[in-house]
Order: structure tokens, then C-alpha cells, then sequence
């Protein structure tokens, strides 16, 4: 909390006892030091102070001794319940925190609701205090205005105030004559300073504590880069409003008001550049193949995505960081680039029937897949074929077509023509050397569609012999 005391810890018997710390409050004679206490809750209309600093979220633990300011976020909206000033005392608080009950105009008017106190200064200036006190700056005019429905009768305004007298009695607009039952304090003076009260018929109450100060607050400088601000003045009540730039955020708050303690509610803030969350961390990318190509993390700035090879970006490519602090969009998702299975040409097979990175029947970038052709069957087209990064193969699947295989050279003859492989409705034609002859009844070997020969070759005979 910012203090520094003298400790110190203490031998007795064997046991070390303490720590034992100065008190300031008692001529600084060493004492036990006192447990803290912890912020369980905090409902959600009040505020809650320390030492001029409001406290937003539970969780805080403060020092033994320390004394809490709490009031109704809007005052006069709500009635405190419950002691305004809670203290921790030794790990404990003196009361649980108080809580904010709502008054009738948030009730619809019902009669077991407390009434609420509008506030309005037409002219002056005023504050509403951490501890929930109206501070009023002397001169100025104020109303009071208890909100009740006239047909259930008249509330009753009544005062601690030293000076006695104030005038009270309903609106006279036509739209307020109804509900609106008003105390008015013209150019408040010292005298003033009390607790004034609206009763209802029933007696339910509220009331708003009034103080009366001059008071002025130093004036404020601003020495940061960007930050502007526009100022009431320096006296009780009055306010400043900050402002920063497009691209920058304000740090702290930004309307400030002159208080009754002759300080400034919040301290001056500061202008800060507006940043989206940084994607080049170690916790920035959760998608894991996610690359960035470019990072700009400032307002208006721009990331840029990509994919690790073989996988394709799913989302759009690039984000902005806006006014907000937030990207623009979601990140984009990196998906495997995948072929569809390949096609298998009739009378063939795949020589490599799984590939590294295939899923569900289909291959990965990088896969390859050979073909091979049963029987008496060629292949036509590429033998191998590998995934690309497009998604698409390589080349189109090859074709297994019917092959006559060649069936070597005649004895003593020549067959015409020549080739590796013959296609159906091939014929082959045999010429004998000299002195030999094929049989006069020969077929010529004729190539079949299904890559059979319809004869045997014809061989050539020693005329001798025929």
C-alpha cells in the first residue's frame, strides 16, 4: 500500500516471535502486525473507495486499519443499506459491505420503495463525494426532488440544517405537479450543510447529506503527447474532460471532477496507442501451420496470413486492427490441400496403394501413386503421378489398352512389320528366305481385342521338305 514501517522479529525461548512492527499511532511502540482483509463482492451499483482510489473489482486485500468510503453509484437512484464506512480490523471487516436498494422511480412507484431524490443545480457547481455526500460549492442554487405519486398522498421533507427554513411543495409544470415534490436551497451558505430527508406517507425514507465548501483544486497541466483536455474551471464541482487522438486510448479517466478534499477525483490520464493483441507471440497463433507475412499490431495497422506448404488458407487473408483494440475478423484456418483418390484405368492397378499424408482416400501434397496394367494390357500416359499444390494431379490417369506381344523373327524368314507391342486388327505378314515356303493353307497372324493372336506364327519350310 505504499507505507514503509520498521519490523523487526524477536528471539524468546527458542521461538522466533513477530513480526512486531512500529505503530505511528501509538509513539511508535512495536506491536503485532494485524492481518489484512479481502474485497469478497462488490454489488454492482456501488462504489467503492480507498484513500481517494475506487476500487472496480473484488479481490482486493487491503491492511488492517483501513477504512472504506462506499456510497450508490447514482445518488438519490438508490438508498444505501447497510454502514457506508466498513474497517478491517485485524482480518476482519467491521460490517459486511453495504448494498444499494432502488428507489421508486426504478420501482414503477410502488409505496414500499424508498423515494428518489432527483438533483439539480441550475446554477453552480457541485460534487457527490466517495463517502456519498452532495458537496456544494457556496452560491450555488440547488433542488431537491422527491419522486412520489401524489395520489397517495404528500411526503414530507425534513432537515438538520442550522438556518430552519426552506421552501418545499409539488412542481408547478403540468408534467410534474404529479410526482415531483421539491426542496429548494437558493445561494447555499455553510448553514446549510445537513442531511435533508423525504419521508413518504408510510415512512420510508431517503436523503441526500449536504456540504457546503469553497473549495478550489490546483490547476491541472497536461504534459503528455496527444492528450487534450477541455476545463471547467478549478472550483468545487467543476470538471475536466480529457480527450486523445484517433489511434490512441485514454489510460486512466477520462472526466475528472474538483472535490470537496480539494483534490481531483482521478489523476490526470495519458494518451496511449491503441493495439490489437499481438499475433507473433509465443501464444499469438494457435492455429499451427498459420504463417505471418506481415504484422502491424497498431490502430489501422494490418496482418497478413499464409499457409505452411500444402495446406490452403480457409478465411480471408488479412485483418485490420480497429478503434476497439480487436482484429477486424477471426483468424483464417489452414486446411491440408488433398487430390481426390485417383482414378484406376480398367485392367490396371496401383502399384503404391497408400501414400504418406493420406486421409480418407485422399493423398496430401507430395503423393505419389504409380500404375501398372494387368495382362495383356500397355499402359498409355504417365506411369507416376504426384499430388499438387493446386489440389489437382499432375498429369490425367493413364490407360491400360489390349497389347499383342511381340512374338520374335520367323526361322529362316521375316515378319513384317516390327514392333514392341501390336494393337487389335494388327496382321502380320511373313516372307520365307530362298528355298523355304510357308504352308499355301497359312492364316496371317492377326492381332485379337484381347491382346491374343488369332493364329500361331506361320513357319518357313525347305521346299525339299514340303
Amino acid at each position: 500500500m505504499g507505507e514503509r514501517r520498521l519490523c523487526k522479529i524477536k528471539c524468546i525461548a527458542g521461538q522466533w516471535v513477530g513480526p512486531l512492527c512500529v505503530d505511528q499511532q501509538d509513539n511508535g511502540k512495536f506491536h503485532p502486525l494485524f492481518r489484512s482483509c479481502k474485497l469478497e463482492y462488490i454489488s454492482p451499483h456501488l462504489l467503492v473507495t480507498f484513500r481517494n482510489v475506487t476500487i472496480h473489482t473484488a479481490g482486493w486485500v487491503l491492511p488492517h486499519g483501513a477504512k472504506l468510503q462506499t456510497r450508490c453509484k447514482e445518488l438519490g437512484m438508490y438508498k444505501l443499506l447497510g454502514a457506508a464506512s466498513p474497517q478491517c480490523q485485524n482480518g476482519e471487516w467491521s460490517s459486511k459491505l453495504p448494498s444499494c436498494v432502488p428507489t421508486t422511480l426504478i420501482t414503477n412507484f410502488t409505496e414500499d420503495a424508498p423515494p428518489t431524490i432527483l438533483i439539480r443545480i441550475p446554477s453552480g457547481s457541485a460534487s457527490i463525494e466517495p463517502g456519498g455526500e452532495l458537496a456544494v460549492f457556496p452560491g450555488s442554487t440547488l433542488h431537491l426532488e422527491c419522486l412520489f405519486s401524489r395520489r397517495l398522498g404528500s411526503p414530507d421533507w425534513t432537515w438538520t440544517a442550522q438556518l430552519g427554513q426552506y421552501l418545499t411543495g409539488w412542481a408547478i409544470a403540468a408534467e410534474e405537479r404529479d410526482w415531483k415534490y421539491r426542496l429548494s436551497v437558493y445561494y447555499a451558505k455553510p448553514q446549510d450543510a445537513g442531511t435533508f430527508t423525504c419521508a413518504t406517507p408510510r415512512g420510508i425514507t431517503n436523503g441526500i447529506t449536504l456540504h457546503v465548501a469553497a473549495v478550489h483544486c490546483e490547476p491541472i497541466s497536461v504534459s503528455g503527447m496527444h492528450l487534450t483536455v477541455r476545463i471547467e474551471g478549478t472550483r468545487l464541482g467543476h470538471t475536466a474532460v480529457f480527450q486523445c487522438p484517433v489511434g490512441f486510448k485514454i489510460k486512466g479517466h477520462a472526466n475528472i471532477t474538483c472535490q470537496a478534499s480539494g483534490k481531483w477525483s482521478d489523476a490526470v490520464p495519458t494518451c496511449e496507442v491503441v493495439m490489437c493483441p499481438a499475433l507473433d507471440g509465443i501464444d499469438g497463433l494457435t492455429e499451427p501451420h498459420l504463417q505471418l507475412e506481415e504484422h502491424n499490431a497498431t490502430y489501422g495497422g494490418r496482418v497478413v496470413f499464409g499457409c505452411a506448404w500444402g495446406y490452403r488458407l480457409m478465411g480471408p487473408p488479412g485483418l485490420e486492427c480497429e478503434l476497439d483494440g480487436n482484429w477486424s475478423g477471426p483468424l483464417p484456418k489452414c486446411a491440408p490441400i488433398q487430390c481426390p483418390p485417383p482414378i484406376i484405368p480398367v485392367n490396371g492397378h496401383l502399384i503404391q496403394s497408400e501414400s504418406a499424408g493420406m486421409d480418407g482416400g485422399r493423398y496430401a501434397v507430395g503423393s505419389l501413386v504409380q500404375f501398372a496394367c494387368r495382362g495383356a494390357h500397355s499402359l498409355e500416359g504417365e506411369a507416376s503421378i504426384i499430388c499438387t499444390e493446386s489440389g489437382y494431379w499432375s498429369h490425367p490417369p493413364p490407360f491400360c489398352k489390349p497389347r499383342c506381344p511381340y512374338l520374335g523373327e520367323p526361322d529362316n524368314g521375316v515378319m513384317a512389320p516390327t514392333k514392341f507391342a501390336y494393337e487389335p486388327g494388327d496382321e502380320l505378314q511373313i516372307t520365307c528366305n530362298p528355298g523355304y515356303e510357308a504352308p499355301l493353307e497359312a492364316e496371317r497372324p492377326k492381332c485379337l481385342a484381347d491382346g491374343e493372336w488369332s493364329v500361331p506364327l506361320p513357319h518357313c519350310t525347305l521346299y525339299s521338305q514340303i
